[in-house]
């Protein structure tokens, strides 16, 4: 019975090509950008979980309540502390990763910026597979590493890792043990993993590091069952000296900590729980989408198998025969869906993977991709099948006279009503990418209040002895003007496009309330900052080279003067800051030192050398090449050893909204997809259409209807449905895009014209469509149309 079932449903299909073709189409196209969607959401929902108990993992998190910070990182010493004073600990380890350490394989010395130094319970408390050696071996000396598969392919070829130097720094490092390579759900995205125990043979960071006033550490633990964690976070509070200052402690489960936002900054990569909800959305848009078409089509055909049903009724089919018969020609066509799915899948993944930044990897045997795929197919076969089946099964001659669905509602307003949903959907989602491209486009082509093109920046080598730093740097810089490639060089302790060093509470002024204490930022510079980066001054001057002043003097952005209300005229006025005590030399027009995320607040420009960690160097234009080359060949006879590493100021600033571009260029090809599908469907339906009408166009071309008459006649009514459509989406659309642009404090104003764009262009796209069939069915010989008569 079941093979019959299924040769009569493979029948079927041949014998309505056009309509399988699209639905075939439909379903694989939007069941693939589902599976990628829900791919990408499964990643970010399930971060961290492959670690055992992940339930009991902790990290420690320091909130000061006097500025209102909140940092990821905790003193060194409050691990060893804690594991000692809070019975709940089970296992404590800490992890640092701001420096980077100088691998040198093979004469040639390079930053590993995914090395980290950790603790020897870290690969107690975190599950890693080893390949060899195992962890105890990691425990065994201070100078002993442990490499990913990657790193060790990378550094050492085919041979065996394991047992092998690596020189680093300035010490040699023995290979202990490999693991594979992190997950694209992992946190921690580490090659090389290093003792704490070797950093902290530097006698400078030691005594700096154990300093309970340096938050400097990550620190992570692993809580006995049943621990309560709040009596836990309050123990681990008392262990700070000084707490009644407002510092807190608190914890953090790893399953959570992947969506944190309130920190300050964060060494890992962070999710946005509203882009997963985005998502969730839109992969259930599409699949609605591809099911409107099946469920449009099907049910636009039931009407030419009425006979059929009937004849199946008079021979003794039962109704639940007649419904497995509809639901295995929903099944097959699933089934062709899903191989196609296969093939689009494996197609389309490098790119995905290209645009996402991670390394998904399907094949038949991986999980993850049957979980996807088998949840998005279930769901369209589940949409597809029940309600035309049970049409499809309910046949009574009356009803079907009648035009009458099971549902009692007339078939052609049922599927009009589906057609709007579906354009509603795509014009919404044409309006989105609308709105985002215009922000982005004014993201990129806001002036941020410098000019970032042709200047390359990079950091200062940070292993330098602090008395040869500042002679050093001096060195580099007059070697560098001397290039003619070169237009000016500074220095600073952080790049200008993301100045995250803040102060607060170290500055004073005349007439300063001593309990107003802002969030400042601090941007310690050179006399060739606002040349290079091109800053524009609306009073007084930037620092003058050699002036001892301008050591003490400062120089204010608008949004400072504004909001520390010091009196006027504020050019003269005193100002300490760091236990300095100089003037206000000059103010700066407010440049955007942050992402366009965030409004620009107030920053004090200071002169100190001792902070200067960075290069910014302005390259004269259409001289890239030679700059660089001249930068390199600097950094080589200035700082023998050391690798540089430079970027140019416009991809650092590009890369402030890389998730940005990422989401809004997903968006774009799902919204075109999106289009796409819901085109297939309205030309099915307009084919349909015309062949229904055959025998009406024929006798109205007879009696003298032109061409443009019986086109206008067969596309005004889906036209009519793009304008119900245009009107159900605008206040969706406006509420989304209102919604998605709170994330930004520099924005756009959203205006009617992008709306109506994308009314504009959908309904291009339906009479397109419709025209076509509608042309093809006018110009039809209406004697053949006819002759049946």
């Amino acid at each position: 019975m079941f093979k019959n079932y299924f040769k009569t449903a493979w029948r079927s299909i041949l014998k309505n090509k056009t309509t399988s073709v699209i639905n075939i189409t439909g379903l694989s196209v939007c069941i693939s950008a589902a599976a990628l969607i829900l791919l990408w959401v499964q990643n970010e929902v399930n971060f961290d979980n492959e670690h055992a108990k992940e339930g009991s993992i902790y990290r420690m998190t320091t909130t000061l309540k006097e500025h209102n910070w909140v940092w990821e990182t905790t003193p060194l010493l409050l691990a060893d502390a804690a594991k000692k004073q809070v019975p709940e600990i089970e296992n404590a380890a800490r992890l640092y990763t701001s420096n980077w350490p100088v691998f040198n394989i093979n004469g040639q010395a390079t930053y590993n910026k995914k090395a980290a130094y950790v603790d020897e319970e870290w690969f107690t408390i975190f599950h890693y597979d080893f390949v060899e050696g195992n962890a105890s071996s990691f425990t065994q000396g201070p100078y002993n590493i442990i490499l990913t598969t990657t790193a060790a392919t990378k550094y050492f070829g085919k041979r065996s890792a394991v047992g092998q130097s690596i020189y680093i720094d300035s010490m040699n490092y023995r290979v202990a043990a490999i693991i594979k390579d992190a997950g694209a759900n992992s946190s921690f995205q580490y090659d090389a993993y290093l003792p704490i125990a070797a950093m902290l043979t530097d006698k400078y960071r030691k005594e700096n590091d154990e300093n309970w006033s340096n938050f400097n550490y990550l620190t992570f633990i692993k809580i006995k069952p049943g621990s309560n964690t709040a009596a836990t976070e309050k123990k681990l509070t008392a262990i700070l000296p000084g707490t009644a200052d407002g510092t807190e402690i608190s914890l953090i489960s790893l399953k959570d900590m992947h969506f944190e936002s309130d920190l300050q900054s964060s060494s890992f990569v962070k999710g946005n729980r509203n882009t997963v909800y985005i998502f969730y959305i839109l992969a259930f848009l599409l699949l609605l989408i591809a099911c409107i078409n099946y469920v449009n089509l099907t049910t636009a055909k039931a009407s030419l198998r009425a006979k059929e049903v009937s004849v199946r009724k008079m021979i003794g089919a039962r109704r639940i025969d007649l419904f497995y018969q509809f639901v295995a020609e929903s099944l097959l066509i699933s089934f062709i869906a899903l191989i196609a799915t296969l093939l689009l899948l494996q197609l389309a993944l490098p790119y995905f993977n290209l645009v996402t930044g991670k390394q998904f990897v399907l094949t038949l045997i991986t999980p993850n991709m049957w979980q996807v795929v088998g949840l998005t197919l279930g769901v369209a076969l589940l949409l597809n099948s029940i309600y035309p089946a049970l049409l499809l099964s309910s046949f009574k001659p009356l009803n079907v006279f009648r035009g009458f669905t099971v549902l009692k509602v007339k078939d052609s307003f049922f599927r009009k009503s589906l057609v709007v949903v579906q354009f509603t959907i795509s014009i919404m989602l044409i309006a989105c990418t609308i709105v985002i491209y215009r922000q982005m486009k004014f993201v990129q082509q806001t002036n941020p209040g410098y000019n970032r093109s042709q200047v390359v920046s990079f950091p200062f080598a940070p292993s330098i002895n602090p008395e040869k730093k500042i002679l050093l740097q001096q060195a580099i810089r007059q070697e560098l003007l001397t290039q003619s490639s070169i237009v000016s060089v500074t220095m600073a302790n952080q790049p200008i496009i993301n100045i995250g060093s803040i102060s607060t509470g170290s500055a004073d002024w005349n007439g300063h309330d001593t309990t107003f204490n802002p969030k400042i930022a601090q941007l310690s510079t050179d006399a060739e900052f606002a040349k290079t980066m091109q800053l524009e001054m609306v009073g007084g001057r930037w620092f003058l080279p050699g002036n001892e002043a301008d050591k003490s003097n400062v120089v204010l952005n608008e949004a400072a003067v504004a909001q520390l209300n010091i009196p006027k005229p504020v050019l003269g006025q005193r100002f300490t800051f760091k236990e300095r005590t100089g003037q206000v030399i000059g103010i700066v027009k407010d440049f955007k030192y942050k992402s366009m995320h965030e409004k620009t607040g107030p920053l004090i420009a200071f002169n100190d050398p001792s902070w200067f960690t960075f290069f910014m160097v302005r390259i004269a234009p259409n001289n890239a090449s030679q700059g660089l080359s001249a930068i390199q060949n600097t950094w080589k006879k200035m700082m023998p050893g050391s690798p540089l590493e430079y970027n140019f100021l416009n991809d650092s600033f590009n890369d402030l909204y890389k998730e940005d571009q990422q989401a809004s260029f997903l968006i774009f090809v799902f919204s075109l997809i999106a289009v796409v599908i819901s085109s297939l469907g309205l030309f099915g339906l307009a084919a349909f259409t015309a062949e229904q009408r055959t025998k009406e166009i024929g006798i109205r071309k007879v009696l003298g209807a032109t061409v443009s008459n019986i086109t206008t006649l067969l596309s005004k009514d889906f036209v009519k449905l793009v304008g119900i459509a245009i009107v159900a989406a605008t206040p969706i659309a406006l509420f989304t895009t209102n919604k998605w642009m709170q994330n930004f404090a520099y924005r756009i104003d959203i205006s009617w014209w992008m709306f109506a764009a994308a009314g504009i262009i959908a309904l291009f796209v339906a009479l397109a469509t419709t025209t076509f069939q509608a042309i093809k069915a006018a110009i039809a010989n209406p004697v053949k149309s006819l002759r049946a008569e």
